[in-house]
């Protein structure tokens, strides 16, 4: 049987192409250039802002090879040739401030974006996580509703993992107009309505008319679910939260140990 000659290999960073101290393994980034040198483009898609993607782009030499990258869990489509914004979708103000009303009814923590910077009223472990993940600043606001007087791209609502878990179910009941996904246990990422990684991930395959049949994605937790449904081939490396674990095609090893090295190898190589 002949197999898929796949053009597009699609990567969430965090806990699945990164390891867990944030980095790029050496194994990974060989693998992602012989991809790279075979004409595959390698798309970075995360929930991270896009200026919290962009070294480990650079580190890929995606610009080079005239890359995408989905940031914001897909609300934005940037093209690293030149750097140029695609594709932006964003919350408007009443959205973020409905939100912050549901959260402090709710007895969560939330967090949007502006200006590059983390903006809150309140200060979290949750929020140090996040802080540490992006590189941003923390912009600690004494009124969130003052401080957001327009769109942004989206607002995460932080708490511990069991109770954030029956906050999520309940959001998804309350604003069935936005999109809502788990991220980590402890981030649920709520954007415009219709927009996950899956969207742009089309989006982008429609302008470089590549099919999905020729597409990878990899990914490893809830906001991942709908780009492992849409790729021709969905891989989740041998961390994913354990509920998904049956929803993909393939399970390679972990974002510890080179999973996406392995998928390249197996499934671009073909060795």
């Amino acid at each position: 049987m002949k197999q898929t000659q796949y053009k597009m290999i699609v990567l969430d960073m965090d806990d699945t192409l990164l390891t867990d101290d944030h980095k790029i393994s050496k194994e990974n980034a060989a693998m992602i250039f012989k991809a790279q040198e075979m004409g595959v483009y390698v798309v970075l898609a995360s929930g991270r802002p896009t200026s919290a993607m962009t070294a480990y782009a650079k580190e890929l030499k995606m610009d080079f090879y005239n890359s995408f990258m989905l940031s914001y869990n897909g609300a934005v489509i940037t093209d690293l040739k030149d750097n140029t914004i695609l594709f932006e979708q964003t919350l408007t103000k009443e959205q973020i401030h409905d939100l912050y009303d549901y959260s402090v009814k709710n007895k969560t923590h939330i967090i949007t974006y502006l200006n590059d910077e983390i903006v809150s009223e309140t200060d979290s472990e949750y929020i140090d996580i996040e802080k540490h993940i992006t590189g941003l600043a923390h912009n600690k606001v004494t009124s969130f509703k003052e401080a957001v007087t327009g769109n942004a791209v989206k607002c995460i609502l932080l708490e511990e993992p069991s109770y954030l878990k029956t906050v999520e179910d309940d959001l998804k009941l309350a604003m069935p107009h936005l999109s809502v996904s788990m991220s980590k246990p402890f981030f649920l990422e709520v954007a415009q309505n219709g927009i996950d990684k899956a969207y742009s991930l089309k989006k982008l395959a429609e302008k470089l008319s590549i099919h999905q049949s020729e597409i990878i994605a990899i990914g490893n937790a809830g906001n991942d679910l709908t780009m492992i449904e849409y790729a021709g081939l969905g891989i989740w490396v041998d961390n994913v939260t354990p509920e998904l674990r049956e929803k993909g095609d393939f399970i390679v090893a972990s974002n510890n140990n080179h999973g996406v090295a392995e998928a390249i190898k197996k499934y671009i190589l073909n060795e």
